[in-house]
C-alpha cells in the first residue's frame, strides 16, 4: 500500500466538481492507502470552525468515513486555512500536523511542510503572514460574527489575486537558501511540500550529498495526489 499526500485543493463551493474529485478520491483510492497527509490549503478560505456553510459539514463527513474505515488522516495548516482548529480536525477524523514537521517514510526521515515558509523573498507576505498567526489577532478575529469573518475572507482573497498578478513568480517561489537551511536543521534529504502550485521532482546537492524536494501539484482545475510506496 503507498501513502497518499495532497495540498492546495482551495475547496470551495464555487468549484463543486474539484470538492466531488475530493469526494472521490477519499471514497476510493484512498481506502487502500496506508495514510493520507493534507499539507494545507485543503479549503480556499476558513473563517472558524464554526462556520456553518455547507461546505464543511460536506468535507467533515467524508474526510471522517475514511477515518472511520481505518486510514489515518493528518492535516497540516495552509496559508488559506490556517485557522482551521481541532474542533473540526476531530469532526473530521483528522490529526493536526506541525508546520514542520518529520515523519518515517519508507525507511527514510522526510520533511514534510505547507512551503509558503520557504518563499523568503516575498517580504509583503511575510509581514502578513506573521500578522494572522499570531494567537491575538486570531482571537479578535474568530470572536467577530460569521458574516463579518466572510467578508474578510473575500477581500482577502481579493488581495491575494492582486498581489500574486503584480508580483513577479521568482519571488512568490521559494529560496534555495531557506530550503537548505531547513534540510539542514532537521537532517533529512528528502522534503515534500506544496504552496506553490508548481508540481515537480527537484534533486539537489547538500553538503556534498543528493537531497530532494518535491512539490505536489494544486487542485484547481484537476487532482494531484502524490503516492509514496
Amino acid at each position: 500500500m503507498a501513502t497518499l499526500f495532497i495540498s492546495d485543493l482551495h475547496l470551495d463551493e464555487s468549484r463543486p466538481h474539484i470538492v466531488d474529485l475530493y469526494a472521490a478520491l477519499l471514497a476510493g483510492e484512498a481506502r487502500d492507502a496506508d495514510a493520507l497527509y493534507i499539507l494545507g490549503d485543503l479549503f480556499e478560505s476558513w473563517i472558524g470552525d464554526d462556520d456553518d456553510a455547507p461546505l464543511p459539514a460536506r468535507v467533515a463527513r467524508c474526510t471522517r468515513a475514511l477515518r472511520d474505515a481505518g486510514v489515518p488522516i493528518y492535516f497540516m495548516h495552509g496559508n488559506r486555512d490556517f485557522l482551521l482548529g481541532a474542533d473540526y480536525a476531530a469532526r473530521a477524523g483528522m490529526t493536526l500536523l506541525a508546520d514542520p514537521c518529520v515523519i518515517e517514510l519508507g525507511g527514510e526521515r522526510t520533511l514534510l511542510m505547507h512551503g509558503d515558509t520557504l518563499c523568503t523573498d516575498d517580504v509583503d507576505y511575510q509581514k502578513f503572514r506573521a500578522l494572522v498567526r499570531d494567537p491575538a489577532w486570531q482571537r479578535q478575529f474568530l470572536a467577530r460574527p460569521l458574516a463579518e469573518r466572510r467578508a474578510f475572507a473575500a477581500q482577502a482573497r481579493a488581495e491575494s489575486r492582486k498581489h500574486t498578478s503584480a508580483t513577479q513568480s521568482d519571488i512568490m517561489d521559494v529560496n534555495q537558501h531557506a530550503v537548505d537551511a531547513i534540510l539542514r536543521s532537521h537532517g533529512v534529504r528528502r522534503l515534500i511540500h506544496g504552496h506553490t502550485h508548481r508540481p515537480a521532482v527537484h534533486r539537489l546537492d547538500l553538503d556534498g550529498r543528493t537531497a530532494t524536494r518535491t512539490v505536489l501539484g494544486d487542485w484547481y482545475e484537476q487532482d494531484s495526489v502524490l503516492k509514496v510506496g
